[in-house]
């Protein structure tokens, strides 16, 4: 009797693990029986579930992997980069790059730029000024890459008519108001995008580490939509155009070329406040993997109150990531020092520091604007806010590429 009491009682607890609660009487027998609701939860970014949220589920495996752990990294890190860090120094000092410099670490993320590699005047042969700086970018992709840095893309894309500038203020208001639909099929500059894209399309496919392997880019094409200094700007196409020629470039690249090795990344400028009005021209979830902001403005000079501003604009980009699970970033900032424009005092440790963190943000990285000759957007060694930069990069949610982990191998 025992032993079958024993069983009885067992498996009378164990049907109450489905339930809330259970209450008992003298004998042990069930009085009460209370049933929870089924709670809807968010299907959290996992191993076995990666693919099923990225643009291509196709994407190699190292892609897969970085997607998957920038995702992951952004609950409690960022990455620190910086465009061509390894080529744009201040006072043209070359060698180290200037974060090197600075901090003794190189960035965790290394941008890059198609606008050369595209260029009408690159003729593939040695000789060519163009050709050298497709080899020069393409080179420090791989050097990143091998330093277990992750590298991102933009593209200052010509115009296509003269093939001169990506500034509207170089154009006519024909070619301002013409240039962006012309892309479209069927469009007057249909062909000559396509052709474009097949230079992009050769490039990333090639981009390859010593094992052979591809290396993962993220591209941000047609960044700052949002400004009209570019002519791919709001004020020269219509939400539907700009959606469409996005959709397009995405399968162009990823189903007819075959490209598997990229994620896309959404990149506005500054001028959103709200998920709606950042949302007007997402060419939606199937084809971005990234939820980003560039911001020089909020940053320029604006104090505490611009810091602010830009926590909130970064948090609600992170909140809508979150909810479409996907990544965000701060895709550009930085203020640039020159011979016009000081320091700004704290502007590392305490502004951008405070704006990716605050409020519970959770971003992928920052990436800083390129060092030039006249001036810099990060401090290399003996300025008087390199200390600064060194603290925000000490901070525990920063990470520089002595730091950065595994990107591109799955737990």
């Amino acid at each position: 009797m025992k032993s079958n009491y024993s069983s009885a009682l067992a498996a009378l607890f164990l049907s109450c693990i489905t339930f809330t609660g259970c209450s008992f009487d003298s004998d042990n027998n069930i009085i009460e029986e209370t049933i929870d609701e089924p709670v809807e939860t968010v299907d959290e970014l996992t191993v076995a579930n990666v693919r099923s949220y990225m643009v291509d589920a196709n994407a190699t495996n190292e892609t897969v992997a970085l997607f998957y752990n920038l995702y992951h990294l952004s609950k409690t890190q960022f990455l620190v980069g910086q465009q061509d860090a390894f080529n744009g120094f201040y006072n043209n000092d070359a060698g180290d790059s200037d974060m090197k410099k600075a901090t003794g670490n190189d960035p965790a993320l290394l941008g890059s730029d198609f606008m050369f590699i595209t260029d009408d005047q690159n003729n593939e042969q040695p000789d060519n000024w163009f050709y050298q700086q497709e080899i020069l970018i393409t080179d420090d992709v791989k050097e990143a890459y091998s330093k277990g840095m992750v590298n991102i893309f933009s593209w200052h894309f010509r115009e296509p008519f003269e093939g001169e500038s990506f500034y509207t203020s170089d154009m006519t208001d024909y070619q301002k108001y013409s240039a962006f639909p012309s892309l479209l099929p069927g469009g007057l500059y249909h062909d000559y995008y396509k052709a474009k894209l097949d230079k992009v399309a050769s490039v990333l496919s090639n981009l390859k580490d010593n094992n052979d392997n591809l290396i993962p880019v993220i591209f941000r094409p047609f960044h700052e939509f949002d400004g009209n200094w570019f002519w791919w700007g709001s004020a020269y196409c219509t939400p539907a155009q700009y959606q469409h020629v996005w959709q397009f470039t995405v399968e162009y690249l990823r189903d007819t070329k075959q490209v598997h090795n990229v994620i896309y990344a959404f990149s506005p400028d500054n001028s959103y406040t709200t998920e709606s009005q950042y949302l007007n021209r997402y060419p939606g979830d199937a084809y971005v993997d990234m939820l980003g902001m560039d911001n020089y403005g909020d940053f320029n000079n604006q104090g505490t109150a611009g810091v602010a501003t830009a926590n909130a604009k970064l948090k609600m980009i992170s909140d809508l990531a979150k909810e479409k699970v996907k990544i965000a970033a701060m895709t550009e900032t930085g203020f640039q020092i020159n011979s016009l424009n000081s320091p700004i005092d704290h502007f590392f440790s305490d502004y951008i520091y405070s704006a990716m963190t605050n409020n519970d943000v959770e971003l992928a990285f920052v990436m800083f604007w390129v060092n030039s000759q006249d001036g810099y957007y990060v401090p290399p060694a003996g300025q008087t806010d390199t200390q600064d930069f060194v603290t925000f990069a000490n901070k525990t949610g920063s990470v520089l590429q002595n730091d950065i982990p595994d990107m591109y191998t799955l737990p």
